[in-house]
């Protein structure tokens, strides 16, 4: 079968463009048409350049897009990207010319619902609780009376106001250290996280760190539920409290934290007590003591007043008489005493003198008793058993002894 090659003989125009023009034609129309664009996806194959650029993947069932987040940006989105997170982005697209590819830029970057931020939530929490990270053992007291207050929060935000209004308004005598730090958007969690450390290297220490933040949305606080932050907080050297957020809200931070605060204001209401308390109870102190002091100095005078009215001040010598009495009458029992108490021991002495005598083996020899043993055994027969005929016995009586042979054994036993 004979093959047929198929030629095209027209002749290329004049015109034709080289790759860089067509490629900055592209460029000028998809910059242009999409400039302002929000694009849904999950994140995929995120890294981040040592330049502090983050680059990533937005995918869906049939695509996938080349994406990017410059440094600049990245401190300024709502939350920290990550791989599998669900996303929603702003952005433009950009057309990279020497690879002939194109990218979003983004500029923003919000998670789509909160189902995805609570499955890390949950997933995280699992994991913390099973290392014991949220343990009530390991919760230290804070002191009664901090004299130094580390504070960690945005030295911006209305939660450092509302918390130096309560302290302020509370307790004057300690002092009060505010540690910088952004408390939302990505890399916020890593910020914190070092400001608590810097925090627990103030000299002189303080007493009780404090980490506070207003409320917010789940994505406004996610940074208080980042791993780096809530492993900070909970090896603290440093007792930290955690007010982060609303009434309703609760942050891994604040259980990870040694005391949760409702609030900002909640947590300076837990840092230092009330003056006002103190004082009322200083007032208290003091007048139970007044009053102690009243009682035992009434106590005393009554007692001095008995005293005064004994015999003994009266007559001094009194006391040298009755003691003369009582010793006079003591000399007159002693004999008495002593020699009944000798009485008694010769008669226990008699006692025991007659149970020896009465067990003595030489008394039963003289009452027609004896004693037989073997030649070869000293000790006495009790029993035929053993003996031999032809053996010589010993037979012990009360002036001597007999010698004799055994010629017959009986087993006759006496009855009676």
């Amino acid at each position: 079968m004979a093959t047929r090659v198929a030629t095209d003989t027209r002749s290329p125009p004049d015109d034709a463009q080289s790759v860089s023009e067509l490629t900055s034609r592209v460029k000028e129309q998809l910059e242009t048409r999409f400039a302002d664009v929000w694009v849904t996806g999950e994140v995929s194959s995120l890294t981040r350049a040592s330049s502090g650029h983050v680059y990533l993947s937005l995918k869906d069932e049939s695509a996938v897009m080349r994406a990017v987040i410059w440094r600049s940006t990245v401190q300024s989105l709502a939350i920290e990207p990550a791989d599998g997170l669900a996303v929603v982005c702003h952005g433009r697209l950009e057309v990279y010319p020497p690879r002939g590819t194109y990218q979003l830029t983004i500029d923003r970057l919000h998670a789509v619902g909160t189902g995805t931020l609570e499955a890390r939530l949950r997933r995280l929490h699992a994991q913390l609780d099973a290392e014991g990270v949220f343990a009530p053992s390991r919760k230290r007291p804070l002191p009664p009376f901090p004299r130094r207050i580390a504070v960690v929060t945005s030295p911006t935000g209305a939660a450092i106001a509302d918390f130096l209004t309560t302290l302020l308004s509370r307790w004057r005598a300690s002092d009060v250290i505010i540690v910088p730090s952004r408390v939302q958007g990505a890399g916020a969690a890593e910020e914190v996280a070092v400001a608590i450390a810097s925090a627990a290297r103030i000299r002189p220490a303080v007493d009780a760190i404090a980490v506070v933040r207003g409320g917010g949305s789940l994505e406004d606080l996610w940074a208080f539920n980042e791993e780096v932050l809530v492993r900070a907080v909970a090896t603290s050297p440093i007792p930290v409290v955690s007010g982060v957020g609303h009434e309703i809200d609760v942050t891994l931070c604040d259980l990870a934290a040694d005391v949760r605060a409702l609030t900002p204001t909640d947590a300076a209401v837990r840092l230092v007590p009330d003056v006002r308390d103190v004082a009322a109870g200083v007032t208290g102190l003091a007048v139970r003591m007044a009053t102690a002091l009243e009682r035992r100095v009434a106590a005393a005078r009554d007692r001095l007043a008995a005293a005064s009215r004994s015999r003994i001040f009266a007559d001094p010598s009194c006391l040298v008489r009755d003691r003369r009495t009582a010793i006079d009458q003591h000399a007159r029992r002693l004999p008495r005493l002593a020699g009944a108490a000798v009485e008694r021991a010769r008669e226990r002495l008699a006692a025991a003198a007659a149970r020896l005598d009465a067990g003595n083996p030489l008394r039963l020899l003289a009452r027609g008793w004896s004693m037989t043993r073997t030649e070869r055994d000293e000790s006495s027969l009790r029993s035929i058993e053993g003996i031999r005929t032809g053996e010589t016995l010993i037979t012990q009586l009360t002036d001597g002894q007999l010698w004799s042979r055994v010629e017959r054994i009986t087993d006759d036993a006496i009855t009676h």
